[in-house]
C-alpha cells in the first residue's frame, strides 16, 4: 500500500502536478534570467517588492543600490507634493497694474504676476487654455475702465528666481519641449511647435512656420532628412545672448507629424507678448513693449509693483496637475512642483531648496537622504540616484493616505499594470502597484546601463513583472 502511494506521488510530479512555486521563487528565477541576458551583461539591476498591508519586503535584488531613476522619480515628487501641498492646492496668478487710471488711460504698466502655476495657458484643462486666460485678462482690463495703456505689459516670473534649468540637465535636452525650464510665470507649458518642410533623404530640412507665430525668434535649421525607421533625432538649441534657435540632427522620412515641439526661451515674455498683441487687436492701445524679468534685467530695470490687482486666476487643483504629471511624464510640472514644495516648507523656491525640502520630509519618516540623492524633480538629470527600496517605501506610504486613489489613477497603465515608467539613455525603470493572489504589492525595478534595443529590454523587464500578476 505504501509503495502504491509513493508511485502515485511520483506520477503527479512527472505529470506536472508538483507543488506551486512561491512568488519569491518565481521572481528569483525571472531575475536570474534577466541578469544573465546579454543585454544586461554590463547593467546594474535592482528590484524591490513590498506587501502593502504588512509593509514587509516580499522580494528584493540589490535593494540598496543607488541607480538613475529617470522619470520614476516623478512618483516621489508627486507623492511629496500631495503630502506637503494637499490634493486641493491651487496656484493663484495675479493680474494688475502699477500707476493710476485717468480718463480711461492707464499711466503705468499691466503686470502678470506669476505664482509658479505650470498650467497657465495649457491646452489640457478647459479653464487654463490660452484663449480663455487672455479673454479673462482682457475682460479685467475693460472692467477696470482702461481703454489705453501708457506703459508696458510685463510678465513677472520673479517668484522662482533666475535659474530655470536644474543642475545636472544636459545641454542637448534644454531646447526641446521636454527640457523646458521652470518659470515663476509659465505659459502654454513653456513650449511651441515648429512645422518642418521635409524632402529627399540627405537633404536639408527647412522651417515652414511656427505655432504660434514667433516673430521675435529666428531659426537656423541644420536638420537633415533621414531614412525611414530612424525616428525623430532632432534637437533644438536655445538662444544664448541672441534670438537665434538652432535645429540639429535628423528627422526620418516616415515621420507623419512633420513638426517638433521646442522650449520657450522666456515664457513670461511670451505671455506678456500674447496679451499685448491681443489688446492691440481689440483696439486697446499700448504704447510700451512686452517685457519680462529677464528682458528688464538686461536693460538694468526692475519690475514695478502692481498697486492694484484686477484679476486672480486659479489653477486646477493639485490632484489634476499630478494626474497629467504622471500620465504624460511632464518634466516641467514635476520641476514646478519641486520648487513649490520648497516654498511651502518656508524655503526660497529653487530646485536645490526643493531637493533639500524633499529629502528633509522623507528623512523625518525614516528614509536615509543618502538613498535619495537627486538633483531635480523629474528625473531628467542622469546624475539622480535612488534605491528601489526607498522608491518602493515611498509608494507604500502613499497607500495609507486619503488621496491615494488620486495618485494611483495618475499612474499610466503599462503591461496591464498601474506603474510609472522612466527612460533616459540606456536606462529603463518602472514603479507602481499590482495585486497578486488577493494581496496588494508595490514595486520598483531599475535597469541601468543595458545595451541594445529599448523595445527588447522592455519586454524582458515585463516578463519579470508578469510574475507579480
Amino acid at each position: 500500500m505504501k509503495i502504491k502511494r509513493l508511485l502515485t506521488l511520483s506520477f503527479l510530479f512527472v505529470a506536472g502536478y508538483a507543488p506551486t512555486q512561491s512568488l519569491q521563487q518565481k521572481l528569483q528565477a525571472a531575475m536570474n534570467k534577466l541578469q544573465a541576458d546579454s543585454q544586461c551583461r554590463y547593467a546594474s539591476i535592482s528590484l524591490t517588492v513590498l506587501d502593502v498591508n504588512s509593509g514587509q519586503e516580499v522580494f528584493s535584488v540589490n535593494p540598496s543600490m543607488g541607480l538613475a531613476t529617470a522619470s520614476t522619480l516623478k512618483t516621489i515628487t508627486t507623492i511629496t507634493a500631495f503630502n506637503v501641498l494637499g490634493k486641493d492646492f491651487r496656484y493663484q496668478t495675479k493680474f494688475g497694474y502699477s500707476g493710476s487710471i485717468s480718463n480711461g488711460t492707464l499711466n503705468g504698466d499691466l503686470i502678470i504676476k506669476g505664482s509658479g502655476d505650470p498650467t497657465l495657458g495649457s491646452w489640457r484643462y478647459e479653464g487654463s487654455k490660452e484663449e480663455h486666460i487672455l479673454s479673462l485678462m482682457v475682460d479685467a482690463v475693460r472692467k477696470a475702465g482702461i481703454k489705453k495703456v501708457n506703459g508696458r505689459v510685463i510678465g513677472d516670473d520673479s517668484i522662482f528666481g533666475s535659474q530655470s534649468i536644474p543642475d545636472g540637465w544636459i545641454y542637448e535636452d534644454i531646447g526641446n519641449y521636454y527640457g523646458a525650464g521652470t518659470s515663476g510665470l509659465c505659459w502654454r507649458e513653456n513650449q511651441y511647435e515648429v512645422k518642418l518642410h521635409t524632402g529627399e533623404i540627405g537633404t536639408p530640412i527647412t522651417v515652414s512656420r511656427t505655432m504660434p507665430a514667433m516673430p521675435y525668434l529666428t531659426f537656423k535649421s541644420e536638420l537633415l532628412n533621414a531614412p525611414a525607421h530612424t525616428g525623430d533625432a532632432s534637437y533644438a538649441y536655445p538662444p544664448i545672448n541672441s534670438n537665434m534657435v538652432y535645429l540639429r540632427g535628423t528627422y526620418a522620412e516616415d515621420q507623419t507629424k512633420k513638426s517638433i515641439a521646442l522650449a520657450l526661451p522666456d515664457p513670461a515674455y511670451d505671455a506678456a507678448f500674447r496679451l499685448l498683441d491681443t489688446l492691440k487687436e481689440l483696439g486697446i492701445t499700448v504704447t510700451g513693449l512686452a517685457e519680462s524679468t529677464t528682458t528688464l534685467a538686461a536693460k538694468k530695470n526692475t519690475i514695478p509693483v502692481a498697486t492694484q490687482n484686477i484679476l486672480a486666476i486659479s489653477s486646477p487643483e493639485l490632484s489634476k496637475i499630478i494626474y497629467w504629471t504622471n500620465q504624460k511624464s511632464i518634466n516641467l510640472y514635476a520641476e514646478q512642483l519641486l520648487k513649490t514644495i520648497a516654498w511651502k516648507m518656508g524655503k526660497q523656491p529653487s530646485t536645490a531648496n526643493g531637493v533639500k525640502a524633499l529629502q528633509d520630509f522623507w528623512q523625518q519618516k525614516g528614509i536615509d537622504p543618502n538613498s535619495l540623492n537627486v538633483f531635480d524633480g523629474s528625473g531628467l538629470s542622469p546624475a539622480d540616484r535612488v534605491t528601489t527600496t526607498t522608491l518602493a517605501t515611498i509608494l507604500l506610504s502613499a497607500t495609507k493616505e486619503p488621496w491615494y486613489h488620486d495618485f494611483y489613477e495618475s499612474l499610466p497603465i503599462y503591461n496591464d499594470m498601474h506603474m510609472k515608467s522612466g527612460s533616459i539613455i540606456n536606462v529603463l525603470n518602472y514603479a507602481g502597484y499590482q495585486t497578486h493572489d488577493g494581496r496588494q504589492l508595490c514595486f520598483s525595478i531599475m535597469v541601468n546601463n543595458y545595451n541594445g534595443s529599448g523595445k527588447e529590454i522592455k519586454a524582458k523587464i515585463f516578463r519579470v513583472l508578469d510574475e507579480l500578476k
